[in-house]
């Protein structure tokens, strides 16, 4: 089974358009199957706002009190999974929406109870739920909420929990979409690189701003295990004719 996980940011949900799409359905045409796996940042932000909860982090992860853990379990599962599933609909796909704590999918443990609260990190992925739906020609569309042993809801980085989806699935690959076409240096596209180019395009500052954070994330995911990750655009098709789209990510050093 040739599966591949996507990943997509909460920021890129209202970007989406119908090459992206159209790109699924060529997967799924060349005997792909794709699973995704959302986040919620932005949303999740704009609810605390507004029920007046503070936003904090500590190294990248949310920090997370049970009533923060209210909110982005509402928001996820409430909002931002119905909303992709809707679209992917509208697209002409068949999804199904799961909650990362539902059915054992996503099985988790406290990373540090004291300094983040209910925040986790993914110890087994149940992945022949999700293979069942795969086989039932059905996309799942997965929250990064994970379930404890003890049966508490943690907060999951929603990279992360697209690594772990990944590597228990024995993805082809990974794709994190954004909403840009890939890594630029200077004006043009870099269709693929190393982790390590990646850290010298940091340190010489053609890698910068908002893309820092994304190839950290990318690079991240190629620790867990996994081969080849993905930086692709979620305003086109990141793959059509056979052909990817996109800057491709590998931990092993190019011949150049």
């Amino acid at each position: 089974m040739k599966t591949i996980v996507i990943k997509c940011g909460g920021s890129v949900l209202d970007e989406l358009s119908p090459a992206f799409f159209d790109a699924l359905h060529s997967l799924k045409n060349d005997g792909y199957k794709p699973v995704i796996v959302h986040g919620g940042g932005p949303a999740i932000n704009a609810m605390l706002d507004l029920y007046k909860i503070d936003s904090k982090f500590h190294n990248g992860l949310r920090v997370t009190c049970e009533k923060t853990m209210e909110v982005v379990e509402m928001v996820l599962s409430g909002k931002t999974n119905r909303q992709l599933v809707s679209l992917l609909a509208e697209g002409g796909l068949d999804a199904i929406g799961l909650n990362g704590s539902d059915g054992g999918c996503l099985v988790a443990d406290f990373i540090n109870k004291e300094e983040l609260g209910f925040v986790g990190t993914v110890t087994m992925v149940n992945k022949e739920l999700i293979n069942k739906l795969i086989e039932s020609e059905l996309i799942p569309v997965i929250t990064p909420i994970g379930a404890s042993e003890d049966g508490n809801r943690l907060n999951i980085n929603a990279d992360y929990a697209a690594a772990a989806v990944a590597k228990a699935l024995g993805a082809e690959r990974c794709l994190f979409v954004t909403n840009v076409d890939g890594i630029l240096v200077e004006g043009e596209l870099i269709e693929e690189t190393s982790s390590s180019e990646i850290q010298e395009y940091i340190a010489s500052g053609h890698i910068y701003g908002g893309m820092i954070p994304k190839v950290e994330s990318a690079i991240s995911v190629l620790d867990k295990g996994i081969n080849r990750v993905m930086i692709v655009s979620g305003k086109k098709a990141f793959y059509k004719n056979r052909e990817w789209a996109g800057t491709a990510i590998t931990s092993k050093e190019r011949v150049k």
